[in-house]
């Protein structure tokens, strides 16, 4: 069963750090993209970060860069997204998603997502 599973989310003061890690099974991350996205209440889902399989390229939302860092460890099939100098902005559900291949990339597998709520 091809599985996406989130974890790391939680409380946190502003200025506080969170690593959420996105765990596959039912398949290997080796071929594919992963890539962050984020929706808080009343907002639009925006992507925060990709990780490109085509070249190990990175892409930063500008709200987030300089403060977050995308990773993907093949040998564990992990995803993580380490969180710096969180903002209450930052306060949402965080999703991972991943596209396979090479070329554009269409997420087509999507995790339930983890709250992260960033608050004095």
């Amino acid at each position: 069963q091809v599985q996406l599973v989130e974890s790391g989310g939680g409380l946190v003061e502003p200025g506080g750090s969170l690593r959420l890690s996105c765990a596959a099974s039912g398949f290997t991350l080796d071929y594919y993209s992963i890539g962050w996205f984020r929706q808080a209440p009343g907002k639009e889902r925006e992507e925060v970060s990709c990780f490109s399989h085509n070249d190990n390229s990175t892409f930063y939302a500008d709200s987030v860069k300089g403060r977050f860092t995308i990773s993907k460890d093949n040998a564990k099939d992990t995803g993580n997204l380490q969180m710096n100098n969180l903002t209450p902005e930052d306060t949402a559900v965080y999703y991972c998603a991943v596209s396979p291949g090479i070329g554009v990339i269409r997420y087509n597998y999507w995790g339930q997502g983890t709250q992260v709520t960033v608050s004095a």
